[in-house]
């Protein structure tokens, strides 16, 4: 979809996330249009070890690269904040897992599996089927704590998703959101999950009305505070767009009054969602919004599933040629105030050009991971 100076195409955020019953997709869908210049991030010869695996999606973008104030690293000096575990959970069902096991003879295999594959990446929540929600959440942070591995999760379900766009969908209205984000927290247990919420329902909501954009930001204040009541260990991020989007003090506005910026609701902010904008420009960037929220405990998060050459400097946020992968998946960042680098879409799901939205492409996975 593309609004203003946006672009979503949620084509793809469902990540070809299997559901966490293992019966049909969590969709969501996101494509991002990116515009700066690409700045190559060196990748290792071989992917660092992850002590687990999971699966991703895909998010938001703008058309056009806003002027942005940059911190530097100096600007926050505060002691690095982790979750008391440095290890991610990777659920064992996603697309490119069913596609490693189902060809083994595939002289792609190797790169795919041990690049992308063995990665632990986010499980999506975008279908809306709250009878099952419940269930299939538990099977998630149940399937982590049994590891000592932190799930991550995404609850994509917002009514007006995607302001129409690919990834239209969610719940009817948000008494029926509401009640969604009941069901969804009933399932998150008592131990360590990050919780990704709602890519794009802050940045990309100047589609709403005054009224409207009030009614969604006052649901998502309240789905932070039910997850941190619901699981006190969990960690709730909220949208913060990217750095090609809106300057932080614009993006800092929007989320405050989304209650990101309240510690009873909030761990801080995730970026880059699907897209592809540089990791030091993320971190410029967040680091810059987390100033202007205020929170001095609050911390981000950043989607370096695909960032590994940046952004192409013609703007194409759909299938690009010649992405990498970026850092691999880590809750030990080593930068102050950036909680985690998290492969949130998953590598090799389409955004709609070399497939049908989320489904997985082992051309676009091997040429992303070799």
């Amino acid at each position: 979809m593309v609004v203003a100076a946006s672009v979503v195409v949620a084509a793809g955020t469902v990540s070809g996330v299997i559901s966490a019953t293992g019966e049909g997709p969590d969709v969501p869908e996101a494509g991002p249009v990116s515009s700066a210049s690409p700045r190559p991030v060196p990748l290792p010869a071989a992917p660092s070890a992850s002590p687990s695996a999971t699966s991703a999606t895909e998010s938001a973008s703008p058309s056009v690269r806003p002027k942005r104030s940059r911190a530097s690293a100096s600007e926050s000096p505060q002691a690095k904040r982790t979750t008391a575990s440095a290890r991610l959970y990777r659920h064992p069902a996603s697309r490119v897992l069913d596609w490693v096991r189902a060809h083994p003879g595939d002289p792609r295999r190797p790169v795919i599996e041990s690049r992308i594959a063995d990665q632990p990446a986010a499980v999506w929540f975008a279908d809306w089927s709250p009878d099952t929600v419940t269930a299939r959440v538990r099977a998630v942070t149940s399937g982590g704590a049994a590891e000592g591995r932190v799930p991550v999760v995404v609850p994509y379900a917002i009514p007006g998703r995607d302001c129409g766009g690919h990834s239209e969908g969610g719940a009817p209205d948000l008494d029926a959101y509401d009640d969604w984000i009941d069901r969804f927290a009933a399932g998150l247990g008592s131990g360590e999950v990050v919780v990704i919420l709602e890519p794009d329902s802050v940045a990309q909501a100047d589609c709403l009305s005054a009224g409207e954009r009030a009614a969604r930001f006052a649901s998502l204040a309240r789905a932070g505070r039910v997850f941190k009541e619901a699981d006190p260990r969990a960690r709730v991020y909220y949208d913060a767009g990217h750095s090609g989007w809106h300057t932080p003090a614009e993006q800092a506005d929007l989320l405050r009054r989304a209650g990101a910026a309240s510690s009873a609701s909030s761990d801080g902010v995730f970026s880059n969602v699907s897209n592809f904008h540089d990791t030091a420009d993320e971190i410029a960037y967040d680091r810059a919004v987390l100033d202007a929220l205020g929170g001095t405990d609050l911390g981000a998060v950043i989607d370096t599933s695909r960032n590994g050459n940046g952004a192409p400097a013609d703007g194409e946020w759909c299938d690009p040629a010649g992405r990498t992968l970026g850092r691999t998946p880590t809750l030990s960042t080593g930068e102050p105030r950036i909680d985690a680098y998290l492969w949130v879409k998953l590598p090799g799901e389409s955004d709609g050009c070399k497939g049908a939205p989320g489904t997985f492409s082992p051309s676009y996975a091997y040429d992303l991971a070799r």
